[in-house]
């Protein structure tokens, strides 16, 4: 019985293969205006996918936050009830460690040219946390974990990472809401609305959301 099902399937599959090749797909309508251009003007930043993910589709935004949240959650969870290393593995000698601070200074750099500018250029939000968060991991690594524990605490870092997180789902809502600020100028500084605080704050909480999930991994497993 399983021989002639598979050559059932043999058969679906090269004429599938033959469709594709000989059949082209029916050609769309071309549209009269660009899309990109539309969601710039709608939006009022010159970087289009900036103006999507904080505007055109907020409340998956929104959601993507909070999965990152819970992911930081479930970290604290799942090792809860691990013993802490007692072994910590870091770089000690000298070039090591002077690349590391300085690829962490680059990254930081980046970070928040990423978070304010995200809105003009390419950039944003996501990827100025994540360049955020690569700074973290790089000192970490040529540190001691007691004394990124203890700026992590003085800081009250933890606190701060749940502010940006409250403040970016209630400035959400009231966009979702219809109320928006002025759009300013295209391509200035101070511009897009909302769209920059919201840059800021989803940079904060990915940057501030690694730092904790690093000191977690260096705790409990010593080894990044």
């Amino acid at each position: 019985m399983k021989r002639p099902m598979t050559w059932i399937y043999i058969a679906a599959g090269i004429a599938i293969f033959l469709k594709v090749l000989l059949m082209p797909a029916p050609m769309a309508n071309p549209l009269d205006f660009s899309i990109a251009e539309a969601v710039v003007q709608d939006s009022g930043v010159p970087n289009a996918v900036t103006g999507i993910i904080f505007r055109n589709r907020l409340y998956d935004t929104i959601f993507e936050v909070v999965v990152f949240t819970i992911a930081i959650m479930g970290a604290y969870f799942l090792l809860a009830n691990e013993q802490p290393s007692t072994r910590f593995n870091r770089f000690t000698d000298e070039p090591s460690i002077v690349l590391a601070r300085l690829g962490a200074t680059i990254a930081a750099l980046v970070s928040i040219e990423l978070a304010i500018r995200g809105h003009l250029s390419p950039g944003g939000g996501f990827a100025a946390g994540v360049a955020g968060g690569t700074a973290i991991g790089l000192v970490a690594i040529t540190s001691s974990s007691e004394w990124m524990q203890a700026i992590y605490q003085r800081w009250h870092t933890a606190a701060w990472e749940k502010v940006s997180v409250m403040v970016f789902i209630v400035l959400a809502v009231v966009t979702l809401a219809g109320l928006e600020l002025p759009h300013g100028e295209l391509g200035a500084l101070v511009s897009g609305g909302v769209i920059p605080l919201l840059n800021i704050l989803v940079a904060l909480k990915v940057a501030l959301g690694s730092w904790a999930v690093i000191l977690v991994f260096i705790r409990y497993r010593g080894l990044l």
